[in-house]
């Protein structure tokens, strides 16, 4: 899927379930948790579970969860960039332009 189609579909979505409607500082603290969970995935797929009361998923099963975590995470900074009227493709721009003109030199 195009990410200008996604950026759309996420906003749909959103709004149908009424979570648009969210306090943006609350959204915000469902980045941050969403971020958390990103990092309890990576930390399965790179030193595995450590604590007795955790289960040692696959290779295969802590991928995909990494996926839907970045999915999460995916989800609520498209929220915050429609609340602003930002497209996710002017996201992209800045950023390359930003990395580019930062290392230039390098």
């Amino acid at each position: 899927m195009d990410v200008t189609k996604f950026q759309h579909w996420v906003n749909d979505y959103y709004e149908n379930k009424g979570w648009s409607e969210l306090d943006i500082f609350i959204r915000i603290g469902f980045l941050a948790e969403e971020t958390g969970e990103v990092a309890r995935a990576i930390r399965a797929l790179e030193i595995a579970r450590d604590r007795p009361d955790e289960t040692t998923g696959s290779f295969s099963d802590n991928r995909k969860e990494l996926v839907e975590e970045l999915g999460d995470v995916l989800g609520n900074v498209i929220v915050i960039a429609n609340k602003y009227n930002i497209s996710l493709e002017e996201v992209f721009k800045s950023h390359k332009e930003k990395l580019s003109k930062r290392y230039a030199d390098q």
